[in-house]
């Protein structure tokens, strides 16, 4: 098959997703952690206020988490920095502080949780004499004190002055800095209540309303909805939480030589001693015991065992653990006990890159969120304009035009200063309460709060399965692609192929089988390619003494050259060996699948080698389940069309969407390709030749075990190594989306419903008012459900990874 001309790569700014934060450059960023931030209004300031420094260049700010990313000029001193954003965000009304590993745990700490119970319980007690002033107005039962306006006076303004009084000063910084946000909002709500219901306490002949229990129920709900909210977005850091709580504090650390330990097979429990995981050192020899947790990244010396990775890789059967074996950090030795040697320690293991690939992935703004963020900047402050409309109005001209509304608003809000006297509603308080109403209906938490807990969640579901995901801009960019482009070789078959035969080219030359054989495992030396890895093993395993190979040259998908015994041997494709000048004849018949490659020596062809590489498994299921779900399919290889396409017709890619004899720059022109055709594309890949691909691709995805640089470019890392998780990548995804689609939508309906509501809108029509207190109640629901509603996203994840065989469910 013929590799059909492409077009040249496209630049990776034009990529759909190339608006997100480059976080690779780690050297250029700052992560911050940031309280005080109680909205999406907040988060449009913080963003702001720390793109006013000179040095910035993007910012990014979670509100869920409390982190704000910062990308700063390479030359700018961090230090120095970041005490500068510090009192930039000082100064705007927010404390800051460097970002911890895990510091978006810390607030689940028994401290807080004390303090949660604390406010919860002043919640219920707030509301609970509210609703006692509100059953004696109605005539259900009266209560000496509790019924007494008096009371009622005294308990708001204890409730403003102690649990209301942080909400205050918060929405009064606010509105003094012109950054006002949701406690300002509330703030002016409960302040004006509380006034006007003083004045018409201390002078009776203005006939004005009492509601002194409206600031009361505002509190309450307030601290009752915000204590909710803490615990969901708690209980939507669960997966992190239990990432993080895997890190070991303990090590068994042996004192004996390394020598003395190999060679003896047996740990000497007597020379050993327990320190703190984080005074670990490479090289340094540990011991564990079955039920310990592996303190560090290691390699196995001593011992066998079986080995829980779970939570670490999502594969719930142990792995098998001997001599030579590398182990991980937090996953738990089971059956043996076995001494390792340490090779990487804190920040450096598996598990701590894993907890803070999954940070980065939660600060990382997905672009839906921008409409969010776009609307809340502008949010207060048409809220605040809708408020002072409806007090405009409804004192204005609205009483004239709906005059009942005056005896509807007794009887919707009811609280008078004398009980036993009927009278409506004055036009001035009636007109107050709807403005209050509208202060305290709206809910721009809802918006903060729609995306950042669905990625929370997502990412952390992702992380329990062992699909690692850099951004909710990928998520997003990933529930949207229509076609996979996966690679061959390592990706949809096993990457480990034998010599399945040898032919001569020459068969009256000087160089026999075996000769052959010895001096292409010399030339391939200089790769790790699987196809050189077969020839070295395959002359190892015919006990071929190795020889000495130098000078080598690498033609990357093509071929490799070097110098052995001052001979020059060439050993690559039989294109690339023709292009060099060589006459090839090879009429040889291969099984469909295998891979052809000549060795030359002088550039003279002197032998064919073919090797052929079985099936990943699950690859065939993995591929048909795409089709099903609508995606469409391409194979890119640098093998040869005899290969290629008999692996293309095993898995049922059509020959049309197979390119063979691909080089891996041609790989990036396929694909961009295919994005200019108007493709949103996922390449699957695990190798040095795929990082190209992987990086063009809307989303590379990687394998486990794929090299550095591939792991590096991708932007989801499939640490089970299974190609059934592509589609577990792709479903996670899908979910985390009509989550987030779903709060939106919600958020934006709540406040397009809530707010018309709370100003009187449906008067008119329906007789309907909105009192302050019920509106704050419908507040606090708000900012819970959205909440709640990405945390149903753990009801279902046992569902995301298929089964084989694979049904058509998506």
């Amino acid at each position: 098959m013929q590799t059909t001309p492409l077009k040249p790569a496209a630049a990776n700014a034009d990529r759909p997703n190339s608006a997100s934060p480059d976080h690779s450059t780690a050297a250029t960023t700052l992560t911050l952690s940031v309280g005080g931030m109680r909205c999406a209004g907040c988060v449009q300031v913080v963003e702001r206020r720390l793109m006013q420094h000179p040095d910035a260049i993007a910012a990014t700010v979670n509100l869920v988490t409390g982190k704000a990313w910062v990308k700063h000029r390479p030359q700018v001193a961090q230090a120095a920095l970041m005490t500068e954003l510090f009192e930039i965000l000082e100064q705007a009304g927010f404390s800051a502080q460097e970002a911890q590993l895990g510091a978006a745990l810390s607030a689940d700490t028994e401290e807080d949780q004390s303090a949660q119970n604390r406010r919860l319980a002043i919640a219920a007690g707030l509301l609970i004499l509210s609703v006692i002033g509100h059953a004696g107005e109605f005539g259900w039962f009266h209560l000496p004190v509790l019924s007494n306006i008096w009371f009622h006076f005294g308990l708001a303004t204890v409730a403003l002055l102690g649990p209301g009084r942080d909400i205050l000063a918060d929405g009064w910084r606010g509105l003094m800095r012109r950054a006002p946000n949701m406690n300002s909002l509330v703030g002016l709500g409960m302040a004006s209540a509380y006034g006007a219901s003083t004045v018409a306490l201390l002078y009776p002949p203005l006939h004005w309303e009492c509601f002194f229990d409206e600031p009361v129920m505002l509190v309450g709900f307030i601290l009752l909805g915000r204590t909710l909210e803490h615990r969901a977005r708690i209980r939507a850091a669960a997966s992190l939480k239990a990432l993080f709580a895997l890190q070991p504090t303990q090590a068994r650390r042996l004192y004996a030589e390394r020598s003395a330990i190999t060679q003896s097979g047996a740990l000497n429990l007597d020379q050993s001693q327990l320190i703190p995981a984080e005074a670990l050192q490479p090289k340094q020899i540990l011991a564990v015991l079955p039920g310990e947790k592996i303190p560090a990244d290691g390699l196995v010396l001593v011992g066998e065992t079986s080995v829980d990775e779970s939570m670490l890789t999502g594969e719930s059967r142990p792995v098998c653990k001997v001599p030579g074996d590398e182990v991980s950090a937090g996953s738990l030795n089971q059956t043996g006990a076995i001494a390792l040697e340490v090779e990487r320690v804190g920040d450096r293991t598996t598990l701590a890159q894993i907890i803070q690939l999954v940070e980065t992935a939660q600060t990382r703004k997905a672009p839906i969120q921008r409409l969010a963020d776009t609307v809340a900047g502008y949010f207060t402050y048409g809220v605040l304009a809708v408020a002072a409309a409806t007090f405009i109005f409804w004192y204005g001209v609205g009483t004239d035009l709906f005059p009942n509304v005056l005896q509807a608003g007794v009887s919707h809000f009811h609280h008078m200063s004398d009980p036993g006297q009927a009278m409506a509603a004055s036009p001035l308080i009636l007109s107050l309460r709807l403005a209050i109403a509208v202060l305290v209906v709206a809910c721009p938490c809802a918006l903060g709060l729609a995306t950042p807990t669905a990625i929370l969640v997502g990412s952390g579901i992702g992380a329990e399965q062992g699909i690692l995901v850099r951004g909710g801009d990928v998520l997003e960019t990933l529930s949207q692609i229509d076609t996979v482009v996966f690679d061959k070789t390592g990706t949809l078959t096993l990457g480990h192929p034998t010599l399945t035969a040898c032919y001569l080219l020459d068969p009256g030359g000087s160089v026999d089988r075996d000769r052959a054989l010895q001096l292409a495992a010399a030339a391939e030396q200089g790769t790790h390619h699987p196809i050189a890895i077969a020839l070295r093993d395959a002359a190892a395993d015919r006990q071929l003494p190795p020889l000495a190979a130098q000078n080598f040259q690498t033609a990357p998908g093509r071929g490799i050259s070097a110098v052995v015994e001052g001979q020059m041997i060439h050993i690559g494709a039989l294109d690339w060996l023709r292009d060099l000048g060589m006459a090839i004849a090879a009429d040889t018949e291969t099984v469909p699948g295998e891979t052809r490659v000549v060795l030359a020596v002088d550039q003279q062809p002197m032998a064919l080698f073919t090797v052929k590489d079985d099936l990943r498994k699950g690859a065939a299921a993995t591929v048909a389940q795409l089709h099903l779900m609508g995606l469409q399919t391409l194979m890119l290889t640098g093998d040869g069309p005899e290969a290629g396409l008999a692996v293309a017709a095993a898995l049922d890619i059509p020959p049309h969407q197979v390119r063979c004899q691909i080089k891996p720059d041609q790989k990036a022109a396929a694909i961009a390709q295919l994005q200019e055709q108007g493709h949103t594309v996922a390449m699957v890949g695990d190798g040095i030749n795929d990082a190209p691909a992987l990086a063009q691709a809307d989303v590379g995805v990687s394998l486990q075990g794929a090299s550095d640089v591939a792991v590096e470019t991708a932007e989801v890392v499939l640490t089970t190594g299974q190609l059934v998780d592509v589609i577990t990548a792709i479903r996670l995804s899908r979910r985390v989306f009509a989550k987030i689609r779903q709060n939106l939508f919600w958020a934006f309906a709540y406040n397009t419903l809530g707010i018309p509501a709370a100003a009187g809108l449906l008067f008119p029509l329906s007789g309907l008012l909105l009192g302050p207190a019920t509106a704050g109640a419908f507040m606090a629901f708000s900012s819970v459900s959205v909440v709640t509603n990405s945390l149903l996203l753990n009801y279902r994840k046992g569902k995301l990874r298929p089964s084989l065989p694979l049904s058509s469910d998506s």
